[in-house]
């Protein structure tokens, strides 16, 4: 079997010009197989800071806007082509990956890749606590270093090409 990856926009959102759906679509099928799962569904909104900063408010009482967030599901269904995990939903920030970018000095395209890692781990039960992804500290929360792992695993891949 393999995983379902849903990807959309925010609506009236207009994508940056590096966007392309079948490359990032394509980068969370490998992570999945990478990581061993299998039988997934995974529904990813790309959207700006506002609409973030609203999700935030009302499903975790942060009034800021964030990088990404997931909702875990966990429901299993079937349909005509096997049974499914509903894993959940990620919703990932455009307007806050290149601060993050630059706040970590890394590129936008790791960056991406990181938050999209992110968001299937806690969409697979991983959880950091408090523990955050610091500049030039080696993470010690499992969460984080496997992140960190598998980001290094994709060093190849580029979803964004650099100006």
């Amino acid at each position: 079997m393999a995983n379902r990856i849903l990807l959309s926009l925010q609506e009236e959102l207009i994508p940056p010009a590096w966007f392309d759906g079948a490359k990032i679509e394509s980068y969370v099928q490998r992570v999945l197989q990478k990581l061993g799962y299998d039988g997934e569904e995974i529904s990813i909104l790309f959207c700006n800071d506002e609409y973030i900063q609203e999700l935030n408010k009302n499903y975790r009482q942060i009034d800021s806007a964030t990088d990404i967030l997931s909702f875990e599901n966990g429901e299993v269904y079937t349909d005509e082509e096997g049974e499914w995990l509903s894993a959940g939903d990620i919703a990932l920030s455009l307007e806050t990956l290149p601060k993050n970018a630059d706040y970590f000095k890394v590129s936008e395209n790791e960056e991406l890749k990181r938050l999209l890692i992110h968001g299937v781990l806690h969409l697979n039960g991983y959880d950091h606590g408090e523990a955050h992804i610091e500049q030039g500290v080696a993470p010690t929360d499992e969460m984080l270093v496997l992140q960190e792992k598998t980001l290094k695993d994709f060093g190849d891949v580029i979803l964004i090409n650099e100006k």
